[in-house]
């Protein structure tokens, strides 16, 4: 039901009392005062509002507006890297512009303080702590200029698993930077062919394109990698640290009681030979449990069970703690990996994303990975887990409820630290022939200069076991028109690309993968695989997995605020993945995210 104006301001008065209150009364110590000061001077402009937002709500409330400018992606002089840039009207948060609209549901006064709704849990406000940068979206490429669109493998979920909590716990939408397009389609399972076990690539490439479901005058290509499973004849021991947030955040329901869940668990996945280790970190750091047998389960329990959360956050020096334990019980040629179980807010120590990345990619010379692990809402730092997560060379997700607890730690524990490639990098080049522009949806974070695709020492991305990579590109066609509208930035600018073009004159495009067995040093070469489509591949209509990528990507592109995405698609949406509901849970359960994102959009 709409709220008055009266209502709002009354509602809106009433929590920011109730707000500087709470603050006032554990605010006692110098260090919480002090923590308190440099969070606010440090608060992202993007995500705290401007003085242009009024205190009734009315900007706050409004569905998302695709019609305006948001930022993109630019390619720079032929590369694949990324670059931030906003259109006129459109002024990003480094150049001190108004905030984007905030997230549907919520309130945000003048000084750009996040107000639950009366739907969300009143334990924990349910904006997460803004991420290091706004959203970006790549732009349309012009082929002739550079056909090459280079990038790493990404197979993390966190993004997905943020949205399942948003709209299922707080019922609101995320905001627009915490939308990954690409951890939105990877989350589905695809029917790509899986290698055999025995096979001499670890994983296959699957091409599609066909016309984009939703109307669009634009041609869908799918690059689909689907990785072997592990053989079972050669499953490697583990060696496992669980790095666990014990400090006073840590102390709510959807937090610490969920990570011992994780924990209990994994005892039930892991083999009785498998070795865990427990560390955790608050005002101080220490060794709660020494490498140990998993056979020992009581005293792993007993350890479990004694975890209470309280104190400060000191996450630098727990980790270089982990570490410690992972190298006391390192198994050669096994699986060596710290899981750092957090709400990701690293307030005490080495807190920048900058040196938190730097010392997990040192830490990772010495064979052991890295996962990253959120839990709860309120102050889940995105950007640090996803950083940190890339570096050691490992995967993020967010655990938010006890279902989804018992789901992860059976079904994608050892998935995504059993790896079965590493340093995957993919480029795809479109024969400038056959396509006008092209643009990738999703795996900004994850752009490669097009000069280093060939480059092994340049980090890529770590493939598990089982897993699924998909890229969709949207195809221009030659002689047709790019998409036009308000906001819609031109076609990316820059010089033309040197690298030599190898992309066939029959061939639409050819897709080149790049990897490294598990067991490679940083100076070990990789291979090579490459597949391609040729024009008269495209179908008439695209097949069910295509459909189902395609319209959970327009989704994902319509929450990012997407300038070339819409809010009138998501009908369309809708009647697409209805259409495959029974095809398994995840995809009946992403039909009722759609609408009930549709219902707070008014749409």
């Amino acid at each position: 039901m709409q709220r008055t104006d009266r209502h709002r301001s009354t509602l809106l008065s009433l929590l920011l009392t109730l707000s500087l209150g709470t603050a006032l009364s554990s605010g006692c110590g110098a260090s919480d005062s002090a923590e308190s000061a440099d969070r606010a001077s440090t608060s992202d402009p993007a995500t705290t509002g401007s003085a242009d937002n009024s205190a009734d709500g009315d900007e706050a409330e409004a569905p998302l507006d695709p019609s305006r400018a948001y930022p993109t992606a630019k390619k720079d002089a032929g590369s694949a890297s990324s670059r931030a840039f906003s259109d006129a009207g459109a002024p990003t948060a480094a150049a001190g512009g108004s905030a984007a609209p905030a997230t549907p549901g919520a309130l945000a006064d003048s000084a750009g303080l996040a107000v639950p709704s009366v739907d969300s849990k009143p334990s924990e406000p349910p904006v997460a702590k803004p991420a290091a940068k706004p959203a970006v979206v790549n732009p349309f490429v012009d082929t002739k200029k550079d056909p090459f669109s280079t990038f790493g493998a990404d197979v993390d979920t966190a993004s997905y698993d943020y949205l399942r909590q948003s709209l299922q716990t707080y019922k609101q939408v995320p905001q627009p930077e915490f939308v990954r397009v690409e951890d939105y389609v990877n989350y589905f399972k695809y029917g790509y062919t899986i290698p055999a076990a025995d096979a001499a690539q670890p994983f296959a490439i699957s091409l599609a394109a066909a016309p984009h479901p939703l109307g669009r005058a634009t041609t869908l290509l799918r690059v689909g990698i689907q990785a072997k499973a592990a053989p079972k004849n050669d499953a490697k021991q583990a060696n496992l640290v669980f790095l666990v947030d014990v400090s006073g955040s840590m102390a709510d329901p959807l937090k610490l009681p969920l990570v011992k869940r994780v924990l209990d668990e994994a005892l039930n996945v892991l083999a009785l030979t498998d070795k865990v280790s427990i560390v955790t970190y608050a005002g101080d750091t220490r060794v709660r449990l020494a490498p140990t047998p998993v056979s020992s389960r009581d005293t792993i329990q007993q350890v479990i069970a004694g975890l209470e959360a309280g104190g400060g956050t000191a996450g630098a020096s727990g980790i270089n703690l982990a570490y410690e334990q992972a190298m006391a019980g390192f198994i050669p040629g096994g699986i060596n990996h710290v899981i750092l179980c957090t709400d990701g807010d690293f307030n005490i120590g080495v807190s920048s994303n900058d040196a938190l990345v730097a010392l997990i990619k040192e830490k990772r010379a010495s064979g052991v990975t890295l996962t990253a692990l959120g839990f709860g809402h309120g102050n889940l730092n995105d950007a640090m887990m996803e950083r940190v997560s890339n570096a050691g060379n490992g995967s993020y997700s967010i655990v938010f409820s006890e279902d989804q607890a018992i789901e992860y730690a059976n079904e994608r524990l050892l998935s995504t630290i059993v790896h079965v490639a590493k340093d995957m990098k993919i480029q795809v080049e479109f024969n400038p022939a056959e396509v006008l522009a092209y643009r990738l949806l999703g795996y900004e974070d994850r752009a490669i200069a097009d000069t280093q695709f060939r480059d092994d020492k340049v980090d890529g991305g770590e493939v598990g076991a089982e897993h699924r990579v998909t890229a969709l590109y949207e195809v221009v066609r030659t002689g047709g028109a790019l998409p036009a509208g308000v906001g819609v930035p031109p076609l990316s600018a820059g010089e033309a690309s040197d690298v030599a073009r190898e992309v066939d004159t029959s061939e639409l495009v050819r897709v080149k993968v790049r990897s490294k067995p598990v067991t490679a040093t940083d100076a070990d070469p990789a291979s090579e695989v490459t597949a391609s489509l040729k024009p008269a591949d495209i179908s008439a209509t695209p097949d069910q997995d295509l459909t189902w990528a395609a319209a959970v990507a327009s989704f994902a592109e319509v929450l990012r605020m997407s300038p070339y995405a819409s809010t009138s698609e998501l009908a369309g949406v809708e009647m697409l993945v209805s259409a495959q509901k029974e095809r398994d849970s995840d995809r009946a359960e992403f039909v009722q995210l759609v609408t009930t994102a549709r219902s707070l959009l008014g749409k």
